[in-house]
C-alpha cells in the first residue's frame, strides 16, 4: 500500500490556498463554467421522474417520526435505569440518543426510502434488554407496524415501520455513565471496552459521518452520488450482497472524485467519475484519507499483514477505525462488468458533454435478456407468503456462492446475476406456491471442437443448492414447501419464465425482416446475373420481353438527366453511365424492357436513400444499379425485370412483418404509400405499384 504526503493545493491566479482533501492532491481546481452549471440543471431535471428528490412534505414526516423514536428511546431507557435500581438523579441524566446513518444520513435517500438508524444507550443497558424490553414496547405503540428482530445477524437489527416510514434500528451500548445529545461519534477512543457487535452497529454512522467530512463540498457531492446511485440502479450492478457494489461503497467512490475535483459542479464530477474509474487499475485500494492506527487492536485491512487481503478485487476502503473493505463480496464476474459499464458511462457522459445526446441516456437500463446466449435460472419457492419472503432472502444472499461455482468451472468466461428478481410464471409453479426468480448471463469459453465437448453444470448447481439448504438448516429456518432449483437454459427459452416485452428487443426487432429480406434478394440478384451466363428461364424472360415489345433491341439509356438526383450519399457523385455514346430519349416506345419496373427500381432507390429503418438495404442496391449501367442491354434488363418482382414480393412479406403504427408515422414518406397499398392489397400488381 502506498500513502501520500499531505500538501496544500494553489488555487489559479495566486488566490488563497485551498484544503487539501484526499491522499493525493487534486487533479484539477478549476472552477466551474456558465454551460458546466446549465448540465447540471438538465442532470437535475432528467432525474426527477425517477423519484429521486423527496418532497417537503415527506422530509417534514421523516424528521417528525424520528423526533419521536429518538423520545421513545430516551423514555426506554430511562424505564431501564429504574428497574436496575439507579438513583433518581442519574435517571434524570442518563439520556439516549439515536443516530442515522447510510443514505438518510449522506442527504441522498429516495421518495419511500428506509432510514437506517443506530440507538446509543448508556453501558448499563444490555443488548439483551434492547431485544427484549425495547422490543415489547414497540409493540405496543400503536404506529408500529411490521415489527421483527434479527438478533443473530451479522449486525443484529430490529426492523419495523414507524407511520409509514420503514426503518432498520441497531443497537450499540458505549461505555459511558450517560448519552449526552452533543455526542460525537467520530472519535476513536468511544470504541474502547466495547464488544465487537457494538463496533459493528456504530461503524456505519462513524464511516458516513467521516465521508461527509472528507468531501469538499457536500452540496456537490450529494447531487453527483444521487446521479451515481441511480445510474448504478438502472445498469443493474448495486447489491453489495450480489458481488456489486452497495451504497456506501458508491458514497465512497464519488467522495473520492471530489476530492480529485474539489470546485467542479455535479454534471463535471459525473464525467470525471466515469473518467476515473474507467482508468483505475484494480486491485489498487480506493483511500479517502491516509490509514490511522489508535492502538485499539482492532482487526483493519491491511493485504501487507493479512493475506487473505490480498485476494481482495476491487478494495474500497473505508475511513472510519476499524478500516475495512467495504466491497469483499466483488467477484472476477462483477469486477468485468463493473469495468465495462464504468467505459459505458464514460462514453455516454463524453457525448453529453458534446451536446450529442440527453441525460436519460446515461440511465438507460441495459439489454441483460438479449446479451447473452445461455442463462442460469434460479427459482425459490415456499408455500405460504411469510415462509417465502424468509426463504428469498437467505437464497439471495448466497446466490454470489453460485456465481463463484461457475466462475471456477474452466469452460465458463463470466456469470451476470441480475440483481433484480421476478415473479414466477404461472406455468413454471404451483397454484398455491410463492415463486421467485433470478437470472444469470453465462459466457462459455470458445472451445476448439465445441460440439464434441459436453459442459456438465450438475455439479457446481447441486453444490450450491446443499450449502443453501445446509445453512437453512443449521439456523433451523427449513420448513416444508420450501424449494430452491436451478435450470441452465438458453436464450429462446426465456420466453418461458418471462412476460414478452422483458425477452424482446426494444429497438428495430421486426424492422430487421425488410433489411434481410431486401439485402439478400439484391446480392443473389446482382451476383448471379453479373457474373454468369443467364441461364435458361432467364433467357426465357428475355424472349417473352423481346415478343410483348417487338421490334429490334435498343439500348437503354440511364444518363444524368434521369438520375441527376439520385446521389450516392455516402460520395456524393451521380450515377452515370461510364460510356460515352450519345445518350438516346430515356423510355422510347419500342424498349423492350417494360418502363415500369424502371421506373420501380428508380423510384425503390430514392426510398431507400431517404428512409432511415432500412439502412443496409441501400448498399447492394447501390451495386446493383453499378451492374445495371455497365452491363449490355440484355442483362440490364434482366436485373430490371427481376428485381422489381423480387422488391415486390419482398415488399409484401416485410409489410406483414412490420407493426401497424410504422405505416402511420410520416405520412408524406414515400416507403409508407408502398407499404399501404402492397399491405392493403397482396396481389397488387407492378403497375399498380409503380
Amino acid at each position: 500500500m502506498h500513502f501520500f504526503p499531505k500538501r496544500t493545493d494553489t488555487m489559479p491566479g495566486g488566490q488563497q490556498p485551498q484544503k487539501h482533501y484526499g491522499i493525493t492532491s487534486a487533479i484539477s481546481l478549476a472552477p466551474p463554467r456558465e454551460i458546466d452549471r446549465q448540465y447540471t440543471k438538465k442532470l437535475c431535471d432528467a432525474m426527477k421522474p425517477f423519484g429521486v428528490f423527496e418532497d417537503e412534505e415527506e422530509l417534514n414526516h421523516r424528521l417528525a417520526v424520528l423526533g419521536k423514536l429518538n423520545n421513545f428511546v430516551k423514555e426506554w431507557i430511562a424505564e431501564i435505569s429504574e428497574l436496575k435500581n439507579l438513583p433518581p438523579s442519574a435517571i434524570s441524566c442518563v439520556g439516549g440518543k439515536i443516530f442515522t446513518f447510510g443514505s438518510y444520513r449522506l442527504g441522498v435517500h429516495t421518495k419511500g426510502a428506509d432510514i437506517d438508524a443506530l440507538c446509543v444507550a448508556p453501558r448499563h443497558v444490555e443488548r439483551s434488554d434492547f431485544f427484549q424490553s425495547f422490543f415489547e414496547k414497540l409493540k405496543q405503540h400503536e404506529e408500529i407496524k411490521d415489527l421483527r428482530a434479527v438478533e443473530d445477524a451479522f449486525v443484529p437489527v430490529i426492523k419495523f415501520k414507524f407511520d409509514g416510514i420503514e426503518i432498520d434500528l441497531l443497537f450499540a451500548r458505549l461505555a459511558l455513565q450517560s448519552i449526552p445529545d452533543n455526542l460525537d461519534l467520530r472519535g476513536d477512543s468511544i470504541l474502547r471496552n466495547l464488544d465487537i457487535r457494538c463496533i459493528r452497529s456504530l461503524n456505519g454512522c462513524r464511516v458516513t459521518d467521516e465521508i461527509l467530512y472528507l468531501v469538499p463540498n457536500k452540496e456537490n457531492f450529494r447531487l453527483t452520488l444521487r446521479a451515481i446511485k441511480l445510474w448504478a440502479k438502472r445498469r443493474g450492478i448495486y447489491s453489495n450482497m450480489l458481488g456489486f457494489l452497495g451504497g456506501v461503497s458508491w458514497a465512497m467512490l464519488v467522495a473520492r472524485t471530489c476530492q480529485l475535483y474539489p470546485n467542479a459542479v455535479a454534471a463535471t464530477l459525473v464525467h470525471k467519475f466515469f473518467l476515473v474509474f474507467s482508468k483505475w487499475e484494480w486491485p489498487n485500494p480506493v483511500l479517502l484519507k491516509q490509514p490511522e492506527d489508535s492502538n485499539l487492536n482492532l482487526p483493519v485491512w491491511d493485504p501487507r499483514v493479512n493475506p487473505s487481503d490480498r485476494y481482495h478485487l476491487m478494495p474500497i476502503i473505508t475511513p472510519a477505525y476499524p478500516q475495512q473493505n467495504s466491497t469483499y463480496n466483488v467477484s472476477t464476474s462483477t469486477r468485468t462488468i463493473m469495468s465495462e459499464e464504468f467505459k459505458y458511462g464514460l462514453s455516454v457522459t463524453d457525448e453529453i458533454l458534446q451536446g450529442k445526446a440527453e441525460w436519460s441516456k446515461l440511465f438507460e437500463p441495459p439489454s441483460f435478456f438479449q446479451k447473452y446466449k445461455h442463462y442460469i435460472v434460479l427459482t425459490a419457492s415456499a408455500s405460504t407468503e411469510e415462509n417465502h419472503l424468509e426463504w428469498i432472502g437467505l437464497v439471495e444472499s448466497k446466490i454470489r456462492v453460485l456465481v463463484g461455482n461457475l466462475e471456477r468451472n474452466e469452460y465458463i468466461t463470466l456469470a451476470h446475476v441480475n440483481p433484480q428478481s421476478f415473479p414466477g410464471s404461472k406455468e413454471n409453479r404451483n397454484e398455491n406456491d410463492f415463486v421467485s426468480m433470478w437470472f444469470i448471463g453465462i459466457i462459455f469459453k470458445k472451445v476448439e471442437n465445441a460440439e464434441s465437448v459436453n459442459i456438465d453444470l450438475t455439479y457446481d448447481i447441486q453444490s450450491f443448492t446443499d450449502t443453501v439448504y445446509r445453512q437453512a438448516n443449521n439456523i433451523n429456518m427449513l420448513k416444508d414447501g420450501m424449494k430452491i432449483e436451478a435450470t441452465h437454459v438458453k436464450k429462446k427459452q426465456l420466453h418461458q419464465y418471462l412476460p414478452p416485452e422483458l425477452v424482446q428487443k426494444k429497438k428495430r426487432v421486426r424492422y430487421l425482416a425488410l433489411q434481410h429480406i431486401s439485402t439478400s434478394l439484391c446480392i443473389c440478384l446482382c451476383l448471379f446475373t453479373s457474373f454468369s451466363k443467364s441461364p435458361p428461364f432467364l433467357q426465357s424472360i428475355a424472349e417473352l420481353n423481346r415478343s410483348s415489345n417487338g421490334g429490334s433491341s435498343k439500348r437503354i439509356s440511364l444518363d444524368s438527366s434521369h438520375l441527376d438526383s439520385s446521389r450516392d450519399t455516402d460520395s456524393g457523385t451521380p450515377f452515370s453511365s461510364p460510356t460515352s455514346k450519345p445518350s438516346k430519349p430515356a423510355f422510347d416506345t419500342d424498349d423492350r424492357c417494360d418502363k415500369r419496373h424502371l421506373v420501380l427500381c428508380v423510384y425503390f432507390y430514392r426510398c431507400v436513400k431517404c428512409i432511415s429503418c432500412i439502412p443496409r438495404c441501400s448498399v447492394p442496391l447501390y451495386v446493383f444499379f453499378f451492374f445495371m449501367v455497365t452491363l449490355d442491354e440484355e442483362k440490364a434488363q434482366i436485373h430490371i425485370v427481376m428485381l422489381s418482382k423480387c422488391f415486390l414480393s419482398a415488399l409484401y412479406f416485410a409489410a406483414s412483418a412490420l407493426p401497424s403504427n410504422f405505416l402511420w408515422r410520416a405520412p408524406q414518406h414515400p416507403v409508407q404509400h408502398l407499404l399501404l397499398k402492397t399491405r392493403a392489397c397482396p396481389s397488387l400488381s407492378l403497375a399498380q405499384v409503380s
